[in-house]
């Protein structure tokens, strides 16, 4: 019982309001509180879920308990025991607050100054709860209610990240700018203490890089840098143009979730079977000397049921470029594996890069204006180098990851209708 409560029962008694028992026909009603009224009254749909929510995870520990192991009744719990936990919470500040309220028209006025401020801080709990705990619990419990073994948001979390970048529209310029966004994400790991390597790039004849990818290291790598995959669009003024036009080109930015690293045969391997993969070894292409003419370095891996290739020559052991095909695979296909989890969970990805297109766009970055808009969300910020430095990206993060979820919960709120 909450300290005022506590309080007030040993300073005053009243026997025909304390002693009265609550009434208890239902989670949400009785309620003799104008803002506990309207808190309810605008978080209705959310209530509900959780109540649903909790009754799905009671209907599971009975049903492990009848027809499975401890082990798997265990599972349950621990899924569902932070969310049981808040829930807890919300009743008890809930039950506090009516009691509480009893006493707002005392004639005591010391009386009434603890309970006004006893009910205040309670209203703060409960919207918080309102606000921010069950949204959030909501959230990151989604993947785990549904069936088929979806990979949990703290697993997602764990994910470092390889980033691919391929130049689009706009021939040189366009693989110059796609030097620079190598060197933004490289820049981006280095203030976040994140190690980052350069797996493969290609120059161009004209400058710049025709593709990179780099891998950054680190847990949460993935989840801060998942919101560049996209088209990137760049308008300036290249240094080759004499008239002062402006050239507008564009590079694909994709980044994939990379798991813990393991042996390059696929043992234990959940993502694809070792006979599902075709391995040729071919002597490498390029600028190279005798070696390229001589030793078959260069590695190539075919995914035949997804169709999906990886081809590797960058160093001059067949055995480290086998070693990084079998990371670059399996990145992809963790994120198809990803992908068709959010798409079954109405989780629409709407940074998915469909093609280097001017008009198939996620950003842009305007060097006359001097600023980097994201079309998904419609934020502009005044500051395109240091956006390129790095040193801005988060706020686009921030932003867009506010706004995925924002629209993950409207999802799930549409679950229980009005």
């Amino acid at each position: 019982m909450h300290r005022f409560v506590q309080s007030s029962r040993t300073c005053l008694r009243k026997p025909s309001t304390l002693s009265k028992p609550r009434p208890t026909r239902r989670w949400l009603h009785d309620s003799s509180d104008s803002a506990l009224d309207a808190l309810e009254k605008d978080h209705a749909k959310l209530l509900r879920l959780v109540r649903r929510r909790i009754d799905v995870r009671n209907e599971a520990v009975d049903q492990t308990s009848n027809s499975s192991t401890e082990i798997s009744k265990a599972r349950y719990m621990k899924e569902y025991e932070r969310l049981n936990a808040a829930w807890s919470e919300w009743t008890r500040a809930r039950t506090s607050l009516l009691e509480t309220s009893t006493y707002l028209s005392d004639e005591d006025p010391t009386m009434r100054a603890l309970a006004n401020e006893e009910r205040a801080s309670l209203l703060s709990t409960l919207s918080s709860l309102l606000t921010s705990t069950f949204p959030s619990l909501l959230l990151s419990s989604a993947s785990s209610s549904a069936a088929g073994g979806a990979t949990s948001q703290e697993e997602i979390n764990s994910y470092s990240a390889l980033i691919e970048l391929k130049a689009g529209v706009g021939g040189s310029e366009s693989s110059l700018f796609l030097e620079s966004l190598t060197r933004t994400y490289t820049r981006f790991a280095t203030l976040n203490l994140l190690p980052c390597t350069l797996l493969q790039s290609s120059p161009s004849d004209s400058g710049g890089l025709k593709y990179a990818t780099l891998e950054i290291k680190g847990e949460g790598s993935y989840e801060k840098l998942r919101w560049e995959s996209g088209v990137h669009r760049v308008q300036r003024v290249p240094v080759t143009e004499t008239s002062g036009r402006t050239h507008t080109s564009t590079v694909a930015v994709v980044v994939l979730p990379l798991k813990e690293e393991r042996g390059d045969e696929g043992e234990g391997e959940e993502l694809f079977d070792m006979k599902d993969v075709r391995i040729e070894v071919m002597r490498a292409r390029g600028a190279g000397g005798q070696h390229v003419n001589k030793t078959e370095s260069a590695v190539r891996l075919t995914h035949e049921p997804s169709g999906i290739t990886v081809s590797m020559q960058d160093t001059r052991s067949q055995h480290k470029n086998r070693e990084k095909a079998f990371q670059v695979l399996r990145a992809r296909l963790l994120d198809r594996k990803l992908l068709a989890e959010q798409q079954a969970y109405r989780a629409e990805r709407r940074q998915l890069v469909k093609g280097a297109d001017r008009s198939d766009k996620v950003r842009t970055y305007n060097f006359a204006q001097n600023r980097v808009t994201d079309h998904r969300i419609g934020l502009t910020l005044n500051g395109v180098q240091q956006v390129l430095d790095g040193e801005w990206l988060w706020q686009f993060h921030d932003a867009l990851r506010e706004d995925y979820e924002k629209s993950r919960f409207e999802d799930l709120l549409s679950e229980v209708g009005e």
